[in-house]
């Protein structure tokens, strides 16, 4: 295997970890600090951790240049 293969695949991994750590820490700060529980909680929890998710990734697709699922087409 090419070592440009194996660093893209790392960078891409890495990338994703790094959406997910972020989209958890804020979303879970962000329903703890409303103090929101229940079913209303989890809701809000799981759609401010998709839009966090996505953003972090379209962010790091704009810095970096790697794709992650096709998000950008310029």
């Amino acid at each position: 295997m090419d070592s440009a293969t194996i660093k893209k695949w790392a960078l891409f991994f890495t990338g994703i970890l790094c959406a997910i750590l972020i989209a958890n820490t804020l979303s879970n700060s962000i329903v703890a600090a409303t103090q929101l529980t229940g079913p209303v909680g989890f809701i809000i929890g799981f759609v401010l951790y998709a839009v966090f998710f996505f953003g972090v990734l379209y962010g790091i697709e704009k810095i970096t240049g790697i794709l992650f699922f096709r998000f950008s087409y310029d």
